[in-house]
């Protein structure tokens, strides 16, 4: 078959059982959509596989709730991928501007692709009384509160005790896909002059607030039509991500040369900010192989030099013994604060995960703060809302390391106090949520 011959059964069909498929793995907890083959689908479907697969996750927890209503009897565990067909097309009735016939028409006829014709006609009809039905249906499963707001319900408990003023704004910005943010190179250009350029090719966007570097657009783009981005003109990073190098920047731009760590440094992005604002000589290390090839075509494509290293950060095996003078530390985390780049952290992510990252954490803050000489910075950040993974965090290390002294600025516009750090929350058209806390390494 030629690949640009719309597979049998028609691309409607096609692609949502491409979607079935691809959201499986994350219905059945073995895997995420970070593997998700845009290309297992012609290409003007390929946005439309995205928005079903991602959004179908953003969703969740309540369209599991309405499938709930909808069936008499759940499907076997071999049929979960009629499960998450009947998923995308509740997603498809409910959320997107798709006529109703085709969303159910197509949805159901993809059964037939998946092997298995006999669930047309139960997709057909739980679809079409959810049509008939919709308003009832929504306000019977909308009592339960993690329904209504789309979370598991541990994690809306926890936002709850930990936040209790902002709990539900954090919710609800979780729900909605969030914003395309540039970091533009200033090697070559400043931002006022790059966002000249984009609103000459069609693209309009704003200046970050607090990202100096920072352009939001106000609608994503395929970054192939993004002035000079093969050149390196620019990079795509969440306006949270970019702070971190505004917080090293009082360490590094004093010391040209200064030896720098970037611990965990995958996919890149702080890595390469990082280079391009500062003269300093950056090692990345990274526990992921593959992620680190990542972080080695983004530096490819911004002309940047770092030692890059596949290394355990948790070790020492890797260390050269020569001290840093700064250190990032983007640690491993729940990603609670990602989650509308990331929804199928809403069923992937458990409980029980939060205490095990923590305990990870830990052990990279104590085994890196050994490899920082004295009067040197660690940063430390995660793209958490949950304090555990953060000012709990930071004050439990604080606790047993005597020599370590707090330097978290407390005069910035962005986020708020939060025990020794500052947490931003996410933020509908904004940042991401983030946490940071700096630490100095007293002398004496």
């Amino acid at each position: 078959m030629s690949q640009n011959r719309p597979p049998k059964g028609g691309s409607g069909q096609e692609v949502r059982a491409a979607a079935a498929r691809a959201l499986v793995p994350v219905l059945t907890d073995r895997g995420s959509l970070a593997g998700l083959d845009e290309h297992s689908v012609i290409a003007r479907d390929r946005s439309l596989l995205k928005e079903l697969c991602y959004g179908t996750c953003r969703r969740l927890p309540r369209l599991e709730a309405l499938a709930n209503s909808l069936l008499k009897q759940p499907f076997k565990k071999r049929d979960s991928d009629i499960h998450a067909l009947l998923l995308v097309g509740i997603y498809q009735l409910l959320y997107m501007r798709i006529p109703a016939h085709a969303a159910v028409g197509e949805t159901a006829g993809a059964a037939r692709l998946l092997g298995k014709e006999w669930a047309t006609r139960v997709l057909n009809g739980c679809l079409r009384r959810l049509q008939r039905e919709a308003d009832e249906l929504q306000a019977a499963v909308d009592r339960d509160e993690s329904v209504a707001l789309e979370h598991p319900p541990w994690l809306l408990n926890a936002l709850r005790t930990a936040w209790p003023e902002q709990w539900r704004a954090i919710a609800e910005a979780n729900n909605e896909p969030g914003p395309m943010t540039l970091r533009v190179n200033q090697h070559h250009n400043d931002r006022e002059a790059y966002l000249q350029q984009l609103t000459k090719q069609g693209l309009s966007g704003h200046l970050c607030l607090h990202a100096p570097d920072g352009i939001t657009l106000d609608a994503p783009c395929d970054v192939s039509i993004l002035p000079g981005f093969e050149d390196g003109h620019v990079s795509v990073q969440d306006e949270a991500a970019q702070l971190s190098a505004a917080l090293l920047g009082p360490v590094l731009a004093p010391r040209p040369g200064a030896h720098v760590l970037d611990a965990c440094c995958a996919p890149g992005g702080k890595t390469a900010h990082l280079l391009e604002q500062f003269d300093i000589a950056l090692t990345a290390i990274d526990s992921d192989n593959q992620r680190l090839g990542r972080v080695d075509d983004t530096l490819n494509r911004l002309g940047l030099t770092a030692e890059l290293q596949h290394a355990d950060a948790t070790q020492k095996d890797w260390w050269s013994g020569m001290p840093f003078d700064a250190i990032l530390l983007d640690a491993p985390c729940s990603g609670t604060g990602v989650i509308r780049r990331h929804p199928d952290i809403k069923k992937l992510r458990r409980k029980d995960d939060i205490r095990q990252l923590a305990k990870l954490q830990r052990q990279l803050l104590d085994n890196l703060w050994s490899l920082l000489r004295p009067g040197g910075t660690l940063l430390y950040a995660t793209c958490s809302v949950l304090p555990e993974e953060n000012a709990e965090q930071i004050d439990a290390f604080l606790a047993r390391t005597p020599n370590a002294k707090v330097t978290t600025p407390h005069d910035v516009a962005w986020g708020e106090p939060s025990g020794q750090g500052r947490q931003l929350f996410p933020a509908q058209s904004s940042h991401d949520g983030f946490f940071y806390a700096r630490l100095e390494k007293r002398t004496a």
